[in-house]
């Protein structure tokens, strides 16, 4: 019994169905769509990422060491970035852990860890880039996706946040699309974007970075989406949604405050109480 019921409380952990649904997508990814990923890199990311965490661990005094995060985190930059410099891997997977551990307001890190590495080396790097189009854009690769994403949040308890993010996102489209009088085909196709669905599934639901009640995470989603939009079509800059991830950050401890809500615990999803927090201070 003690056995089956320490199993189950592992299980509750939904970091564990990120982590086999990464895998499953990098695989995918490297064995069936050839999309660049070299395994050289995602090794350095990964264990770069793990080293960084057991470092920290060290120096905020916490009792152990905690490895599903980083994993999260290295695997989420496998497949969002590209860069031909062994270096800059080592260096994403370090501000991304670092981050978590330096940048925090008030028990919560402040940017989701792989969008505030993502955004760096994009800014200060002409060897670092997010290759949109990895995935393809056939019907069948983003349903896949878009299930398999799914079942993670709904562990997480934090479906809210990629659902309002993906309708208002699409309203956007569409609006734009009526408007210029284009074909319903060009916002289809511009949704089912591989990058686009690993963002809104794996990146703006990350439950450590949004804020803590539902009206909250709806709102924060919306404002993502907005921001995201008049990047992509208005200025027509690439990556419009991961920037828009990490402009829109610091506006969580504002909403946090205005909408109070518990602190989300990965080992018990549905919130009990904002006590000591596994991985972080």
């Amino acid at each position: 019994m003690n056995i089956a019921n320490r199993l189950l409380s592992t299980l509750s952990d939904p970091r564990y169905y990120q982590i086999i649904v990464l895998s499953l997508l990098l695989t995918y990814g490297i064995t069936e769509l050839d999309f660049g990923i070299r395994w050289q890199h995602a090794l350095l990311i990964v264990s770069t990422a793990l080293a960084v965490q057991f470092l920290g661990t060290r120096y905020a005094g916490l009792l152990r060491f905690d490895p599903l995060s980083p994993l999260i985190t290295s695997m989420s930059l496998t497949l969002l970035l590209r860069t031909d410099t062994m270096w800059l891997a080592m260096i994403a997977a370090a501000l991304a852990i670092g981050s978590k551990f330096l940048l925090r307001y008030r028990g919560k890190h402040i940017f989701n860890p792989a969008n505030f590495a993502l955004v760096t080396l994009l800014l200060v790097s002409d060897h670092a880039w997010v290759s949109s189009g990895q995935w393809g854009s056939t019907a069948t690769s983003a349903f896949a996706l878009a299930c398999l994403g799914f079942l993670v949040l709904t562990r997480a308890r934090r479906a809210e946040t990629t659902i309002a993010f993906i309708i208002i996102y699409a309203a956007l489209l569409l609006g734009r699309a009526i408007w210029l009088d284009d074909p319903f085909s060009i916002p289809l196709h511009q949704m089912r974007n591989g990058a686009l669905l690993i963002f809104a599934f794996f990146m703006i639901s990350d439950p450590k970075t949004t804020p803590n009640t539902a009206l909250g995470r709806t709102l924060f989603a919306a404002l993502v989406a907005g921001i995201a939009f008049t990047i992509q079509f208005i200025y027509y800059q690439p990556n419009g949604p991961i920037f828009a991830l990490i402009m829109c950050a610091p506006a969580v401890p504002l909403i946090d405050k205005l909408l109070r809500g518990r602190i989300y615990r990965w080992e018990k999803p549905a919130g009990h109480g904002a006590g000591s927090i596994k991985g972080v201070f």
